[in-house]
């Protein structure tokens, strides 16, 4: 039950005394005494399914406290309860606090357990739809970005190496709703769809661009987030896109404000896409760890020391000659496949999926391609060729 719990707000210590002693059979209540507390117990404590507040109370009433609880908890099903007849505090606490149910003092115990049951039901109902929503919007993009991986592979054969990096940021850094980060590093290079393939293999293999040149990589994060601006629930992904390239110190002051873990994902992002690309070129893992310490005003020094974290795994990981009949999802393109007639077929770095392993399959049985690449692949599964 440790996901539906209920918080009671009152400024009587009394009153919560009383909702302990008549609902602590049937639900897990906790209790604070006024607004302030209440907040300071959802910061520490939550999140709650339910909060239940009172309308009269001193320094903070119930109207403002609802509404805070729903700018900082906005999943919390909210509800409000007075021993005044006050239409007008009513009024704010519906149109502020956006709150789920009203009742009045004295509230039985028949109804009060029935209004808490639907409270709850509701939560779950919340849940259940935001959970649908995420998984459906996460499996659509990842579906969108492996067509397009196979249309320009140059514009995404970095995505699997950032979002591993994103992964493992995301993890070290204790976030939520991890989704949003998973999305946003499937996304970050989506703006580079309309720029030439020879651009971008130029930037990724480290070659010093013309000033019109650069000029238009650097606008890809704009361009992405102008892409995803319509579609819902993409705001923090859009905002995270296209703020990957920010200063460290714009993004803490100079911005529009945002969640902390939002800023923390542009950084996240930022620091990603620099590593691949260093990777890319292909530095070793401390010396892109040290070039990206050079370069404080661009990356968050704090994410850089979670990225040098990342040897351990790269360590358990070789790189082997694998016919093409013997390729794995998983395994990395160590070396870019083109045909015969020099067409680029997969970029270099770019993870081996089931789509890919299909085009790859299929360029080969029509003779367009050799029969074997270079990939990167764990030691523990290596192939005997």
């Amino acid at each position: 039950m440790g996901s539906e719990k209920i918080l009671f707000v009152d400024d009587e210590p009394a009153a919560l005394d009383g909702y302990r002693r008549l609902l602590h059979r049937a639900f897990e209540v906790e209790t604070a005494v006024g607004g302030a507390e209440g907040l300071a117990k959802i910061a520490a404590s939550g999140p709650y399914a339910v909060v239940v507040s009172d309308m009269r109370m001193p320094e903070m009433d119930g109207a403002e406290f609802l509404a805070m609880v729903h700018n900082v908890a906005n999943n919390t099903v909210r509800m409000a309860i007075t021993g005044y007849a006050d239409l007008e505090t009513a009024g704010r606490a519906v149109n502020e606090g956006r709150i789920f149910r009203f009742l009045t003092k004295p509230c039985q115990k028949e109804t009060l357990t029935a209004s808490l049951k639907a409270a709850l039901e509701q939560h779950r109902l919340i849940n259940a739809e935001k959970e649908l929503l995420e998984k459906t919007l996460s499996g659509s993009i990842h579906v969108l970005t492996s067509m397009l991986g196979l249309v320009n592979p140059a514009a995404f054969s970095r995505t699997p190496g950032i979002q591993r990096c994103v992964a493992h940021l995301v993890k070290k850094l204790e976030l939520t709703q991890t989704w949003r980060f998973d999305v946003a590093a499937s996304l970050a290079l989506l703006g580079c769809v309309t720029l030439d393939t020879d651009l971008i293999e130029a930037f990724f293999a480290g070659q010093n661009l013309s000033p019109e040149d650069q000029k238009r990589f650097d606008s890809h994060p704009e361009v992405a987030a102008g892409l995803l601006a319509n579609i819902p629930r993409m705001e923090e992904v859009s905002w995270m896109i296209a703020n990957q390239q920010s200063l460290v110190a714009d993004l803490h002051e100079t911005v529009p404000r945002q969640p902390r873990d939002i800023i923390l994902g542009a950084s996240i992002l930022s620091v990603s896409v620099a590593y691949d690309r260093l990777i890319c070129q292909s530095c070793t893992h401390e010396s892109a760890v040290h070039q990206l310490r050079l370069k404080k005003q661009f990356y968050d020094e704090a994410v850089v020391d979670l990225i040098e974290q990342m040897k351990a795994t790269q360590e358990t990981l070789e790189i082997r000659t694998c016919p093409i009949s013997d390729l794995r999802p998983g395994m990395v393109l160590r070396e870019e496949v083109r045909t015969h007639g020099g067409l680029l077929v997969v970029a270099k770095g770019q993870e081996i999926s089931s789509a890919l392993l299909l085009r790859l399959w299929n360029f080969y049985e029509r003779k367009q391609i050799s029969g074997s690449v270079l990939v990167l692949m764990p030691v523990h599964s290596a192939v005997s060729v």
